[in-house]
């Protein structure tokens, strides 16, 4: 099987991308449907397709394209793992002309240390990052 990164927003299944974030992801659990498309709307989205056309591997980059992402909500699908996708999504963020020259890219993981830091990803200097948060029951009702 062979497979396609894109960025076009036209092919996005949003429908597989919630579905997978609100039901099985640990950072996203019950996000709603208009939540994430609200997000997705104001972020740059890359999908990977099947030879089919069916979309089975997501990521989301929260950025201003000039200095700043956060690279989030990456996921491909149980049935297509281990042909290295989540590799070639991350280089496809990676490489995406419209993060070139950004001062800092950023993500989150509980799970994926070892593939993130193949690309160079590090710890944080935890004396200058700092957040206020708010747990979903919170956001989402």
């Amino acid at each position: 099987m062979t497979y396609e990164i894109s960025d076009d927003a036209a092919r996005l299944d949003l429908g597989v991308a919630h579905a997978y974030l609100a039901k099985e992801s640990y950072w996203a659990a019950g996000i709603p449907r208009e939540v994430f498309d609200r997000a997705v709307a104001h972020s740059l989205c890359l999908g990977v397709y099947d030879d089919g056309g069916a979309m089975v591997g997501f990521a989301r980059v929260v950025t201003d394209r000039a200095t700043f992402a956060w690279l989030c909500d990456l996921f491909v699908l149980d049935g297509h793992r281990g042909h290295g996708l989540g590799k070639r999504l991350v280089s496809a963020v990676q490489d995406h002309p419209d993060l070139h020259g950004l001062r800092r890219m950023m993500l989150a993981t509980a799970d994926a240390h070892e593939l993130y830091r193949s690309f160079g990803y590090g710890p944080v200097n935890a004396d200058v990052l700092m957040e206020i948060t708010h747990r979903p029951r919170d956001l989402y009702g």
